[in-house]
């Protein structure tokens, strides 16, 4: 032990160099996982345009819609993954089963984020007339929110809690159950009172509730809670997405 300590003494300057290798080496495995995460993004992507090309190919073109038709069925699209996405944005408990559908960090989370921007940013305005061009352009949009909707949302489901430390886990089980407590009618206005305060308290700096989210959870819970109840928002501010 003392030739250990002796000769730690006498090199400490090799921490340097393997702190900055060590640093290196997971700075590495974080780049090759998202560099896995955007490739697998890619070929859903294209996997889903090979079907939907396959699929028109074989169709009758008799049936095939006019441009009216297809920019309504497009629009009809674009709103029914928005819904599903609003489903997690506006949940608490499936934001908790699901902590990564809210988290921009996440490589596919951020994908899924910046094809919503695009789509959104193309969506024609009530009774505007599209080019063919125009709604090719639209429609690409569209089909990449749909498949990165779908990709996130399978990752999220996948991976779950994984990325919080394992007290960080028990802090979103416990929010769980005291969020069925705050929300249960047949529990009392102090319970239910107690209950919402813990789980802000439990989710603060773990998970981002948006303003909406927040506003619908107390909705729930001012059935049963006495006038002022609510508890402030809290200040912790989303993680941006990557751009």
């Amino acid at each position: 032990m003392q030739e250990f300590w002796n000769f730690a003494g006498n090199y400490w300057w090799l921490v340097f160099p393997l702190f900055g290798m060590t640093m290196g080496a997971l700075n590495a495995r974080a780049k090759h996982r998202e560099v896995n995460a955007r490739r697998r993004h890619k070929e859903q992507l294209e996997l889903l345009r090979a079907q939907g090309l396959a699929a028109s190919a074989d169709a009758p073109a008799a049936i095939t819609p006019a441009g009216g038709d297809e920019r309504a069925r497009l629009v009809s699209a674009h709103d029914a993954v928005t819904h599903q996405w609003l489903e997690y944005e506006l949940d608490a408990a499936k934001l908790i089963s699901y902590p990564a559908m809210s988290d921009g960090r996440q490589p596919l989370t951020a994908a899924f984020l910046r094809a919503k921007k695009v789509a959104d940013n193309l969506r024609p305005a009530e009774g505007e007339t599209l080019s063919p061009e125009r709604l090719r352009e639209y429609r690409d949009a569209v089909t990449d929110y749909e498949v990165a909707f779908e990709v996130a949302e399978r990752e999220a489901r996948r991976v779950k809690d994984a990325a919080f430390t394992p007290d960080e886990r028990k802090r979103l089980d416990t929010a769980k159950q005291l969020l069925t407590v705050a929300t249960d009618q047949a529990a009392t206005p102090n319970e239910r009172q107690l209950a919402y305060k813990r789980v802000r308290e439990e989710l603060d700096g773990l998970i981002w509730l948006s303003d909406e989210a927040v506003d619908e959870l107390e909705k729930k819970v001012a059935l049963e809670l006495p006038r002022g109840a609510a508890q402030p928002r809290t200040s912790t501010t989303p993680p941006e997405p990557a751009v």
